[in-house]
């Protein structure tokens, strides 16, 4: 299970990144056939307070899965990318099944 968290532009402190492996680790409980996980924070140039963008990318055989989110907080937005992330998991172990 590895784990790669990059910070464009900007250092990203530690509690941030504890925080990140601490939840996209639970992703590789939901599905054992995960390689490894890459996860992307940036913050846009816009004014908006909703700046902070993060996305992960699931290396799984076939198919990646990814997804992103922009919110206020880089840990928003890790929790809505995760959600979908599970979604997309429950989705593929579905197909999995059928296929069998």
């Amino acid at each position: 299970m590895k784990i790669t968290i990059q910070s464009k532009d900007f250092t990203a402190n530690p509690e941030l990144t504890e925080f990140i492996k601490e939840k996209t680790e639970k992703l590789f409980r939901l599905y054992d056939k995960i390689i490894s996980c890459e996860v992307l924070l940036k913050i846009d140039k816009s004014e908006t307070k909703g700046n902070k963008i993060c996305d992960i990318r699931l290396v799984i055989p076939g198919n990646d899965l990814l997804a992103g989110a922009q919110c206020k907080t880089f840990e928003e937005a890790t929790m809505q990318v995760i959600e979908a992330l599970e979604k997309q998991i429950e989705k593929k172990k579905g197909k999995t099944n059928v296929a069998i």
